[in-house]
């Protein structure tokens, strides 16, 4: 198995970190809905995390990559708590 240098791997998480800030400024924009906004965005940062935790080999990094997850889950569901219901039109 060939694995990616260990500088490409950095350079596309800081990729997803920028197209997190892209897509949620974006979304805000088209949607006015910062919810919306931060869900887009935490979900480009998540796999920003992640690729980051894919070169990092101590449990220092595991154990920030869990927390992240967590604090993610958590603000997500948070969010979606506070959205009203969407309403069906009848045809």
């Amino acid at each position: 198995m060939i694995l990616l240098p260990e500088v490409v791997v950095r350079g596309a998480a800081l990729l997803c970190v920028t197209a997190g800030i892209a897509a949620g400024a974006l979304m805000f924009a088209r949607r006015h809905s910062g919810r919306m906004a931060l869900s887009v965005a935490m979900d480009f940062w998540l796999a920003a995390g992640l690729l980051t935790l894919s070169v990092a080999s101590t449990w220092a990094a595991i154990l920030t990559a869990a927390v992240i997850i967590a604090l993610r889950r958590t603000l997500v569901l948070a969010l979606a708590q506070g959205r009203a219901p969407v309403r069906r039109r009848d045809d």
